[in-house]
């Protein structure tokens, strides 16, 4: 696939050799067919990390000067802050630069709104529009590696992190959905978890389907493991009931008795959950003791108000109100953790902060929002802070359109 190619990328025969080797192997696989096609001289993967503020590279062994190790492989952590790969990131665009005779390509390596890293490239020559477009499918192509691959392997894991976890960490990070972006036609959805120095059991969590779609956002009562397990017997509860067909009532209840009867009198999780019909555009609500979401509409913020519930667990038997939720095409709704709202987070206005918020990325607005409550606590955060962030676009459902990229601005403006 060189400038005078032009017959575009064979991305199914690339996914085909790639499948023939190891896990371990797929991205430099894919990197080392990439670098033939286009004639590069160097190119490499850096992953995302889990602090959302830094790339790890993944690179040729004689390329990696590691600041990381996992077996014999090593990684070099890069600062986002600033970088052009944080552009590429927040923009969903291909980076191109001249650099020594050649160019630089920082290409957005992107599955349905998920920003998993990017590909960096080094070409001896400036390239086409065509050269570039073919690089940026591959790119797109080679976070379905990603995706596939580390079903197998904690290597891609252990790139993400660039501080060690805690047993209670790495309960919590498994009760988080495997993506924390999704895009679809009618909304754009992105979650963000910023852990206290000690976990405080935060999850949040969402499931898409043909007919409709399910989040929710939970804070287990304590912190460390014993908060983790607690939110790990409630989440558990509610995705067996979201998986065995009940409705959100059925779901509500079950997962308060399970979570009362499997843990000691006086533990309890509050959380919301939020139901909305992809056909009709009706959502309904669980509230079980939760602080209340803030919804951004035509510019203007407001709480929405709900009826409280108990919190989950505290008393077995009980029902649950689901509620009717107000929601219009247009909408950008942010439920949070009480960690956003804590003594020591006062700091932070999150209204304000959701007000200057309406040009950005679902993705950005999670990113930008954990950031600001770590600088409100000066990095003191003595509770977990979550937030989850839909655009609602609303319409009937659409079979999406383009998905290589995943910008916002692929679908029809709220």
């Amino acid at each position: 696939m060189r400038e005078d190619d032009h017959s575009g990328p064979d991305l199914c025969a690339l996914l085909e050799r790639v499948e023939c080797g190891a896990p371990t192997d797929a991205v430099e696989a894919v990197a080392a067919e990439l670098a033939v096609m286009v004639g590069a001289r160097a190119v490499s993967f850096l992953i995302a990390d889990f602090s959302g503020r830094a790339l790890v590279r993944f690179g040729p062994p004689e390329a990696r000067t590691g600041q990381g190790r996992q077996g014999t492989v090593q990684a070099e952590t890069v600062e986002l802050a600033g970088s052009v790969y944080d552009r590429v990131l927040r923009t969903q665009k291909v980076d191109v630069r001249e650099c020594d005779g050649g160019a630089q390509l920082i290409v957005p390596v992107t599955d349905r709104g998920d920003a998993i890293g990017v590909l960096e490239l080094s070409l001896p020559r400036f390239p086409d529009d065509r050269t570039v477009a073919d690089v940026a499918a591959i790119a797109h192509a080679l976070a379905y590696v990603v995706i596939a691959n580390r079903r197998h392997t904690d290597l891609f894991e252990w790139g993400q992190r660039t501080t060690p976890f805690s047993l209670a960490a790495e309960i919590q990070r498994r009760l988080l959905p495997a993506s924390y972006t999704c895009e679809a036609g009618q909304f754009t959805l992105a979650g963000w978890l910023e852990p206290a120095s000690s976990v405080g059991g935060d999850t949040f969590d969402y499931n898409l389907d043909r007919d409709v779609l399910q989040l929710s956002i939970t804070d287990a009562v304590g912190h460390e493991v014993q908060a983790a397990l607690l939110a790990t017997l409630l989440v558990a509860s509610l995705r067996n009931g979201r998986r065995r067909g009940l409705s959100l009532a059925e779901q509500a209840s079950r997962a308060n008795d399970d979570l009362a009867a499997n843990t000691e009198a006086g533990n309890f999780v509050t959380g919301q959950l939020l139901r909305i019909d992809l056909h009709s555009g009706a959502a309904t609500i669980i509230n079980a003791g939760h602080p209340l979401p803030l919804r951004l509409r035509q510019g203007r913020v407001e709480e929405i108000q709900l009826d409280i519930d108990l919190p989950f667990g505290l008393q077995p038997g009980r029902s649950f109100r689901v509620q009717q939720f107000p929601l219009e095409p247009g909408d950008r709704l942010v439920f949070v953790t009480d960690g956003m709202l804590e003594r020591n987070a006062a700091r932070l206005d999150v209204s304000t902060a959701l007000g200057e918020s309406g040009d950005l990325h679902p993705r950005e607005v999670v990113h930008e929002l954990g950031a600001a409550v770590l600088r409100a606590t000066a990095g003191d955060l003595r509770d977990d802070a979550t937030v989850l962030v839909l655009d609602w676009y609303g319409g009937g459902p659409l079979r999406r359109r383009v998905s290589t990229a995943g910008a916002s601005d692929q679908y029809a403006s709220p």
